[in-house]
């Protein structure tokens, strides 16, 4: 399972670099743990309201494990325990979890300073740390949706994309020896815009590697 480090802890940074406006609201939320709240950019619920208010991103403080709209009340329990933090995108259009999300374009930005995942190459799990070369945050393309919790109330919840990494030349060489690699989906500033607008049918086209030479593998000794 991938991890990530902190997402960006400078408010203005989140402004500067993902384009929202209210990056105060998620100041204090940038712990990124499994089932804990993360911070993620998004086109606002209210985009096609024709309200000149509404921003054309959001900062959103969500549930890093996405949690279905169709998730029904007594399934709620069982939700909240599945590993939903990465989907495949070769699967997540069907899926149950993701499906939903899926189909109707609700797309994400997750910052980051880096991500974790660990090098089996020596035998042993050795942490390694994966930054972007110029030292700006990742942006890492995802899939948010909403679900009632028992009180009824909306809960916000998202998932990073992954893809198939067996012929990417820097992450080919981590996960498990015999198991499928994979990697997150690292978008380029110039794509952030149209990953948040694009169409179901679009998804696909930008589910694709980030430049290997552009990312830094560094060993957490």
């Amino acid at each position: 399972m991938w991890s990530l480090s902190h997402t960006p802890k400078d408010a203005e940074l989140l402004l500067k670099k993902f384009g929202t406006r209210n990056q105060r609201e998620a100041a204090g939320k940038y712990g990124m743990w499994p089932r804990c709240p993360g911070v993620v950019i998004r086109r606002p619920v209210e985009h096609d309201a024709g309200d000149e208010a509404v921003p054309e991103r959001e900062a959103v403080v969500g549930r890093w494990g996405l949690i279905s709209a169709m998730t029904k009340a007594d399934g709620l329990d069982k939700a909240g325990k599945l590993s939903t933090f990465n989907a495949r995108s070769e699967t997540a259009p069907k899926s149950f979890t993701f499906g939903n999300a899926w189909r109707r374009a609700q797309h994400c930005i997750i910052p980051a300073d880096a991500i974790f995942e660990p090098d089996w190459r020596s035998g042993a799990a050795v942490a390694t740390r994966f930054t972007r070369a110029d030292g700006a945050p990742l942006g890492i393309a995802g899939l948010w949706d909403r679900w009632r919790d028992a009180a009824g109330q909306l809960q916000e919840s998202y998932t990073m994309l992954t893809i198939n990494a067996d012929q990417d030349p820097l992450f080919r060489d981590y996960h498990q020896a015999g198991k499928e690699k994979r990697m997150v989906v690292i978008l380029p500033e110039g794509a952030y815009g149209d990953w948040l607008t694009a169409p179901a049918d679009a998804t696909r086209d930008f589910l694709v590697p980030f430049p290997a030479d552009k990312v830094v593998a560094t060993p957490e000794r």
